[in-house]
């Protein structure tokens, strides 16, 4: 798996990334299993590029469910 970047990322519907994102938690918990177990990772820095990509992801979601507070005037004198 690559790393995504975040222009595709954004390009994506929320369903679309929800499945990325489970898809590379499963992939991730397979990894962990395989080196938990003692065995040594087919490609060590998978592990890695599948938890950048998790967090990526839940960036733009996160983005996107912000997205309509800021877009809300706040009332003047309010913190």
């Amino acid at each position: 798996m690559t790393l995504l970047r975040m222009r595709e990322l954004r390009s994506l519907s929320d369903e679309d990334l929800r499945s990325k994102i489970a898809d590379a938690e499963n992939d991730l918990l397979r990894e962990r299993g395989v080196a938990a177990m003692g065995g040594a990772p087919p490609s060590p820095g998978r592990m890695r590029a599948l938890r950048t990509n998790v967090a990526r992801s839940l960036t733009v979601l996160r983005e996107r469910s912000l997205a309509p507070e800021r877009a809300r005037p706040r009332a003047v004198g309010s913190r």
